[in-house]
This record gives structure tokens, sequence and C-alpha cells, in this order.
């Protein structure tokens, strides 16, 4: 299971880099793309993001998480890049 979490760590984190130049870079230059892809990528997302809590939930007990590292966990998934900083740091410290 810990590996499942660790690769929809990682899949998020890059779903929602997409996302971000999805708005950053396509959007001005090109809207009709960009409301194209909006919906697709944000779905993709949202399943991968909404996958990561479910996960990591499952998983505190299991790998008995104290609440502070738990918290860091969660709150990674709302900041760029914090994914992957818990899919190469704290999730090898926490096994």
């Amino acid at each position: 299971m810990l590996k499942i979490f660790k690769i929809t760590a990682l899949l998020e984190g890059i779903s929602y880099l997409v996302l971000f130049s999805n708005m950053l870079f396509i959007k001005p230059n090109n809207f009709e793309l960009y409301h194209t892809l909006l919906y697709p990528i944000g779905m993709s997302h949202g399943i991968l993001f909404i996958g990561y809590i479910v996960l990591a939930f499952l998983l505190k007990t299991s790998q008995k998480w104290s609440i502070k590292d738990f918290g860091i966990i969660l709150i990674a998934s709302l900041l760029p890049f914090g994914t992957f900083y818990v899919e190469k740091n704290i999730a090898k410290y926490l096994i």
C-alpha cells in the first residue's frame, strides 16, 4: 500500500504542475486549447488528489505516523512540489 501511495504522490504532483502550466502558459496564448484541456487535466488531478488523501488516512494507522508527520503529508498535497517532498523525504523516513 505504501508503494501505491508513493506512486499516487508522484502522479498527483505531476498533475498539479500540469494544471498550473496549462493556466500560466497556454491560457494567455490559446484560450480555446486551455478550455479544452482544463476538464481532463482538472478531473485527473482531482481524482489523484482524493486518492492521495484517502491513502494517507489509510496508511496513518498502519505506518504509525505521528500527528505532526501526518499533518505535513496532508499540507504537502496543497503545495506545488509538496508531494514530491513527501515521496522523497517523508515517506522513506516513516517506513
